[in-house]
């Protein structure tokens, strides 16, 4: 439960092939999340070539397109910001050296009026990465805080964040944000500072979730090259 609205996790039941697959559900709606990985780093590969895929379909709604357009257009900005935001809070948790391809997809699967998925692709993809063998020092969630008639929504939904007046989006670990962003109507910073404790607190919940989560259901890390610098050249970088 986060701020009395049931959020559950399936692992095991599809997409077996993947190194983490996870299914999340908040309401009616319901996001799949997998982790994939690759053997080797690519020659010449100096930086984590992680991708994150977040794809929303009109099936999600119960809809089906006309046959006008035949092949898949662009990623609507609306797919590309939670794939950004999904990214940026996962990135900096994989060790240092570690530069094989790394690719995270969440499709939505279905959608209600009330559950944004943005945030459940977030937290499925923190579960798919713990719960695979793939090396990453998570758990990490996200939530996001709305204000209505002076009181704090933890994770409001659709109809609620048109009449908030704040709307901050919160990611991180245990104890410490990683992510932030959002925007407000001219808000006192007494009232940011109090979002952002309510936000980390609830992500502190989650990661503790998580953090059982994995130590029931998830494999063991496996061992990977990691990508290291000469000692040599390393020290003589710092001396100059």
């Amino acid at each position: 439960m986060l701020d009395g609205k049931e959020i559950t996790v399936e692992n095991g039941e599809v997409a077996k092939q993947a190194r983490g697959s996870v299914l999340v559900r908040c309401g009616d709606t319901v996001v799949l999340v997998t982790a994939c990985v690759a053997h080797q780093p690519k020659e010449g590969t100096d930086f984590l070539p992680l991708t994150v895929d977040y794809k929303e379909k009109t099936y999600a709604a119960g809809k089906i397109p006309g046959g006008f357009f035949k092949r898949e257009a662009r990623p609507r900005e609306k797919e590309i910001l939670t794939s950004r935001l999904i990214d940026r809070s996962c990135r900096p948790h994989f060790p240092e050296g570690f530069f094989n391809d790394v690719q995270i997809t969440s499709w939505l699967l279905s959608i209600d009026k009330d559950n944004d998925p943005d945030m459940l692709g977030m937290l499925g993809a923190s579960f798919a990465l713990g719960l695979s063998d793939i090396p990453w020092n998570g758990p990490i969630a996200g939530v996001r805080i709305g204000r209505l008639n002076d009181q704090l929504v933890v994770n409001p939904t659709v109809e609620e964040q048109e009449l908030s007046t704040l709307n901050l989006v919160v990611a991180g670990r245990k104890g410490s944000p990683v992510m932030i962003e959002g925007g407000a109507q001219e808000l006192p910073e007494e009232q940011i500072l109090e979002a952002l404790r309510v936000a980390q607190e609830n992500i502190d919940e989650l990661c503790n979730w998580q953090s059982e989560f994995f130590a029931k259901y998830g494999r063991p890390k496996a061992k990977f090259e990691l990508v290291t610098v000469d000692p040599v050249i390393k020290k003589a970088m710092e001396e100059k």
